[in-house]
């Protein structure tokens, strides 16, 4: 008995890939970062009125913090030679830059 066939669908990039039609628009990380969601964290500041310019401004200083912030995390992976950053990783960067971080205590989250 002849093993049963699979039908590929119609045309496609072969064996599980469908066919692509659109061209994917490789796009900056950053930008998933909404106008909303800027609103929402200038809200919770304390501000009632956001120019236009703004969310770009604020986009450019949230990827230089994370910047910051994870090459911290990779002096303390790098260190431990480890390939993995850990909560506990950024809890240190972050008191490290003087932006302690609570309620993620690092005895708390250590697996038992």
């Amino acid at each position: 008995m002849p093993p049963p066939q699979r039908s590929s669908g119609g045309k496609g990039l072969g064996k599980g890939f469908p066919q692509k039609r659109h061209r994917k628009i490789v796009k900056d990380a950053i930008f998933g970062i909404s106008k909303p969601d800027i609103r929402r964290m200038a809200r919770r500041g304390g501000v009632k009125r956001i120019s236009a310019g703004i969310y770009n401004e604020a986009r450019k200083a949230m990827r230089q913090f994370l910047k910051e912030v994870l090459h911290d995390c990779t002096i303390f992976v790098d260190h431990s030679s480890r390939k993995t950053i850990t909560v506990r990783d950024v809890i240190y960067a972050l008191k490290r830059r003087g932006r302690p971080i609570y309620g993620f205590d690092p005895d708390v989250t250590k697996a038992s």
